[in-house]
């Protein structure tokens, strides 16, 4: 009886043991799931709803594109993110993700059970459990998270959850895409296709296998895998990708072997706003988008932003075009400064670089500049320092980087050197702009602004206005000739000529010299322009009065100031290279003016259409005016100071990198229309150059008038300016994807004004403005 009493309560007691057993199962079973309910509810925070699962909310940077497709560069705060699809993706790169992140990637929807069960049986030793989906999830809504066990509980919950949204929201191929586009890898490359161009320098398409496993290597840290800070590190987690691929058979181990003795093979080109391709360009756009933005606001009201919103600029630039005018400043401008430096230094000049100064105007000088200086900005008014403070700093030595021009490159030093040293440092660095356009379509092409956007951001194509010489005499002539109906074969006498005090508001009498002071018998008009004759353009504003000649710029797209005095003739106006170039482009364009164009379509990030640029033209001259012109202009690179164009030779250099011309090696032979241009003192140098379908501007001096060469062999327009129009032109020419014309310029079918002028011309050749040897030694 006892035994079979014992018997039952020991039946009992395990009756109530399975009981609770089953209540505490599924008590913890009911919780699990009563905590996925409160968690998608949002109890434990804000969970996305479908909609925001549909758009997930990330910084997307504004994306500048070439007309011939290429990326200028990017607007970004702190997000230099462009997304791409996935037939945008080689399938290494696919496949190195799912061999080293989540083999089970296809075979699951969100959650890998496996690989759960797995890591809580081994608490987490034998390797985490995340898939792509739950990664990308803690990616897009969560980031890092807490260090609370019970916080990092609920947040795997929220990625649980969210991983199932995803996995029913998106199809697998998209989950990855949105993988990769989210990634930050550090070094500003946020993102696939950012990591590729400022790692390897390519799209994410041509990304071989060693690249891929490198950037997908990174996932795991990429600050601890950065491969510009640590080599061989990110090396060894490479190999383990390519281990991981071998293990799930995507490459095979002779494969695998070979490529983890290979080196990483970086091609590191960074994307930032002072680096890259045409910067100046780019910081022009900036300014231009922000007034876009202010006029053109979102369907709901709100503003476009240019740094998050991912909205692609379609620009008339062409990279290869801006990278042959890019490469032109950076071979002429070196060695031109390394003989401004030769001819220009404290033993030869007391006040170098500056001429013409005395030591307290020098002073002067530079004290303006400590008050124009961001240095002084910064201590006046965000340190609230007084001025006998601050200018006593600006004698402080300071550890800088400082630009300089090393082995005919730009490079930078770094140094200690005082701050108002530095500012005479930089002032004697020649400055250049250049801007090149179709004058059909009014496209412009390429943009150089300066030679270094890191140490000179002042924009010397739109910015800048500088004095321009004889590059304003063709609006001289073609206003003579179409009020009064000249030829360029007519004759005028070349010599002294005076107009007189208070004929046009000038209150002195004006007697304009030639260079050299050579003067005598007649000229053609066509021989006056090749060769600058200062007393025959004199005597043509004073036919046709300065306010004529300031008519027709204003028409030709010149808004600068202009005085209505007969000196302007002259060149004396300040002008900007993009104003000159849009001028000019009317002599090419049949004299039809087309306002300069340099963006031709805004897009948001979805493709949508937002902004289409359209043609601004206006008839400003006759056909046939347009075309006399230009063939005045062609006599100056025929037999004027241009034809230096025509010539041969050969380059050697020394070992200051400086380049020894014999003759000049540009060669061309087909019909090209300019004008050079040289300031007084030699403070400006000008070229302005043309053939059918493109015309090209280019400027070069000081920042200040006082910097400048001592004479005229160096310091004219044909030696500053001119040689970049030919290294530019020679490359674009040797680029045959380019097209540029070697054509004659279009003839008018009536045309009743003769242009041949070789028998005028023949008798009464030779060359006074912008004179120089036949060699150049720099």
């Amino acid at each position: 009886m006892a035994k079979a009493k014992k018997e039952t309560n020991t039946v009992q007691d395990f009756t109530k043991y399975i009981r609770w057993f089953w209540v505490i199962f599924l008590g913890g079973i009911l919780s699990i799931v009563l905590v996925f309910l409160l968690a998608s509810w949002g109890v434990f925070g804000e969970m996305p709803d479908h909609t925001v699962l549909e758009n997930p909310k990330t910084n997307l940077a504004t994306e500048i594109l070439s007309s011939d497709g290429q990326t200028l560069g990017k607007f970004y705060f702190n997000d230099n993110r462009t997304p791409v699809g996935y037939n945008e993706l080689p399938q290494y790169l696919v496949n190195a993700l799912i061999a080293t992140e989540d083999a089970r990637f296809k075979d699951h929807s969100g959650i890998d059970a496996k690989g759960t069960l797995r890591a809580i049986l081994t608490l987490g030793s034998g390797g985490g459990a995340s898939t792509i989906s739950q990664q990308l999830a803690k990616q897009l809504f969560h980031g890092e998270g807490s260090k609370n066990i019970v916080e990092r509980v609920l947040q795997k919950v929220k990625e649980w959850i969210i991983a199932i949204r995803l996995e029913r929201q998106y199809t697998k191929e998209e989950i990855i895409a949105q993988y990769f586009n989210i990634y930050d890898f550090l070094n500003n490359a946020d993102g696939i296709r950012s990591a590729s161009r400022i790692y390897f320098g390519k799209e994410p398409i041509e990304l071989d296998l060693k690249e891929s496993a490198m950037l997908v290597g990174m996932f795991k840290n990429s600050s601890l895998f950065n491969p510009r800070k640590r080599v061989e590190l990110t090396k060894t987690r490479r190999n383990v990708v390519l281990a991981q691929m071998e293990k799930y058979d995507f490459i095979d181990e002779k494969v695998k072997d070979s490529l983890q003795k290979t080196d990483l093979d970086l091609n590191y080109s960074p994307e930032s706003h002072r680096e890259g391709i045409a910067t100046y360009f780019r910081g022009y756009l900036d300014g231009f988008m922000k007034d876009w933005i202010k006029e053109n606001p979102k369907p709901d009201g709100t503003k476009y932003n240019l740094y998050n919103d991912g909205l692609k600029i379609y620009t008339t630039i062409d990279s290869r075009m801006q990278k042959h005018a890019e490469d032109a400043v950076q071979q002429h401008m070196p060695r031109l400064q390394a003989e401004f430096f030769n001819q220009n230094n404290i033993k030869k000049n007391p006040t170098a670089p500056f001429l013409d100064l005395n030591k307290n105007e020098v002073a002067s000088l530079l004290r303006r500049g400590m008050k124009q200086s961001e240095r002084w900005r910064h201590l006046k008014y965000d340190l609230k320092k007084s001025d006998k403070e601050i200018e006593a700093s600006f004698n402080e030595p300071a550890e800088m980087t400082v630009f300089a021009w090393e082995d005919g490159r730009a490079s930078e030093i770094d140094t200690i050197m005082k701050p108002i040293d530095s500012m005479r440092y930089y002032k004697s660095f020649l400055r250049t702009g250049m801007m090149s356009m179709d004058p059909q379509t009014g496209h412009v092409k390429a943009w150089v602004g300066g030679m270094n956007y890191r140490h000179f951001q002042y924009d010397m194509v739109n910015q800048g206005k500088r004095q321009i010489g004889s590059t304003f005499k063709p609006f001289v002539y073609t206003a003579a000739m179409d009020q009064l109906h000249l030829s360029p074969c007519d004759e005028l006498p070349d010599t002294p000529f005076c107009i007189e005090a208070n004929k046009y508001g000038n209150p002195e009498e004006w007697c304009p010299k030639n260079s050299g002071g050579e003067y005598g018998g007649t000229r053609s008009l066509k021989n006056a322009l090749a060769n600058s004759v200062n007393t025959i353009t004199a005597r043509l504003i004073d036919k046709v009065g300065p306010q004529t000649v300031i008519d027709l710029v204003r028409k030709l797209g010149i808004d600068s100031d202009i005085p209505a005095v007969p000196s302007i003739a002259l060149g004396t106006p300040d002008i900007s290279v993009y104003e000159m170039v849009g001028a000019y482009s009317t002599f090419a364009n049949q004299g039809v003016y087309t306002k300069p164009v340099m963006v031709t379509t805004i897009a948001d990030k979805n493709g949508t259409i937002l902004y289409q640029f359209k043609p601004e033209t206006r008839d400003v001259l006759s056909e046939e005016t347009a075309y006399v012109t230009v063939k005045l202009m062609e006599g100056v690179t025929q037999s004027g100071s241009g034809a230096r164009l025509r010539g041969k030779g050969r380059d050697s250099y020394r070992s200051d990198y400086r380049k020894v011309i014999t003759g000049y090696p540009y060669e061309f032979t087909n019909p090209i229309a300019g004008k050079t241009g040289t300031t007084q003192n030699q403070s400006d140098g000008w070229f302005m150059g043309m053939v059918p379908n493109l015309v090209t501007g280019v400027w070069v001096g000081g920042e200040d008038r006082a910097v400048h060469f001592p004479g005229i062999t160096y310091g004219q327009g044909a030696a500053m300016a001119l040689p970049i129009w030919g290294v530019y032109m020679k490359n674009c020419y040797a680029d045959k994807h380019l097209e540029i014309s070697k054509d004659a310029f279009t003839k008018p079918k009536n045309l009743s004004i003769n242009v041949d002028c070789s028998k005028v011309d023949s008798d009464s050749d030779s060359n006074q403005d912008d004179n120089t040897p036949e060699d150049l030694d720099f």
